[in-house]
């Protein structure tokens, strides 16, 4: 499996940036640090003030991912939903491909996320007439957390990889 996002390089965590519901009044904050070989995503979400988001997203890198069938995540959660977004020229700007997925407390997983659980959305809301995600005109990824509980979250990501077909 080709690695997409490894960690373990030095700086990795350095090529994401923060992206928070701070752009439209919001009062949550999130960001991408390193421990070690890990790239940790956390912060806290606060539904206050018309907030509800905390996102980061790598730089963008055309990846050319049309001969796999999807990525997969190894991650360690703390119970909480996130979503890992593809940012793609199909789309208009702010919108993305998302794929949401809950990891388990405190243990690593290695999720898979096959281009077909990927839905076109803005703003929270699915684009009903969106094309399907073509993996060739993939240029950026980011992950997010927005559901809707207030409080501190944490996601570890050790890489993420494609998906081979079967």
């Amino acid at each position: 499996m080709p690695t997409l996002i490894d960690f373990s390089a030095r700086d990795e965590a350095a090529r994401w940036r923060a992206i928070n519901d701070t752009v439209m009044g919001g009062g949550s904050r999130g960001a991408m640090h390193a421990e070690g070989a890990l790239g940790v995503f956390s912060g806290e979400l606060l539904l206050t003030h018309g907030g509800g988001f905390a996102s980061v997203r790598r730089e963008p890198e055309p990846m050319r991912l049309s001969g796999y069938q999807g990525v997969t995540v190894e991650a360690r959660g703390d119970g909480r939903k996130y979503q890992l977004r593809l940012y793609s020229n199909q789309l208009i700007d702010g919108a993305a491909y998302r794929a949401v997925f809950q990891p388990l407390v405190g243990e690593w997983q290695r999720i898979a996320l096959p281009w077909g659980t990927f839905e076109a959305v803005f703003r929270g809301r699915l684009l009903e007439n969106a094309p399907p995600l073509a993996p060739d005109e993939i240029q950026q990824l980011g992950l997010l957390i927005a559901d809707r509980r207030d409080g501190a979250f944490r996601l570890e990501v050790a890489n993420i990889e494609t998906l081979e077909a079967s």
